[in-house]
């Protein structure tokens, strides 16, 4: 279905609106950033905004989305490099701690997203992202003898916990570099322990 020129402008004005806001929750965070600010920094009119979202809580759950798919997918192309399954899972673990580290997704999707969207939520929104690439990641590994056959799905959900787990400890470390080094090792002995005879 072609999209009409209103539909054109109106995507324009929601992708100006997340851009504006997304670069002001990263540096300053949500609740330091007003929606006159934002719509200034985006350009448009405060109808717009209201217009395109619901509200602040609106806007903000649509810049952790975005950055969650954003994830997603940077975490599937570095796992799309490994050698086996396993290394895919050992990749994709690192480079989401490395992700999670970066300041705009630590103060966006870390240390925000929890108490603004809520802890429920939050976690929805990460499983929507995370669980289908863990879990054909895991499937392959069980596929190719690599990991001990069992229940993929909440073998899944354990070790998006863990992820998540380790990704708010890094933020709150006082030496974030040592502590993710250490959640990477750590999540490299459970996979270990997943392997068969283990």
């Amino acid at each position: 279905m072609a999209r009409t020129k209103h539909d054109l402008r109106s995507a324009a004005t929601r992708r100006q609106l997340t851009t504006a806001a997304r670069k002001l929750f990263g540096s300053r965070g949500y609740a330091a950033v007003g929606t006159e600010e934002i719509v200034r920094a985006a350009g448009v009119t405060r109808g717009a905004l209201y217009h395109q979202f619901r509200d602040k809580t609106d806007l903000f759950a649509a810049v952790a989305e975005e950055i969650e798919a954003e994830i997603a997918q940077r975490v599937a192309a570095a796992a799309g490099q490994a050698a086996d399954p396993v290394a895919a899972l050992r990749a994709g673990a690192r480079l989401f701690l490395d992700v999670c580290a970066e300041p705009e997704v630590e103060r966006i999707i870390l240390l925000d997203a929890p108490a603004v969207l809520g802890w429920e939520t939050w976690r929805d929104l990460a499983a929507r992202y995370g669980l289908g690439l863990v879990q054909l990641a895991l499937q392959a590994a069980i596929d190719a003898g690599a990991i001990a056959p069992q229940p993929v799905e909440p073998l899944a959900h354990v070790l998006i916990g863990a992820l998540d787990e380790c990704a708010l400890h890094v933020a709150r470390a006082g030496d974030p570099a040592t502590a993710r080094a250490e959640c990477a090792a750590i999540f490299d002995q459970i996979l270990h322990g997943l392997a068969p005879g283990s």
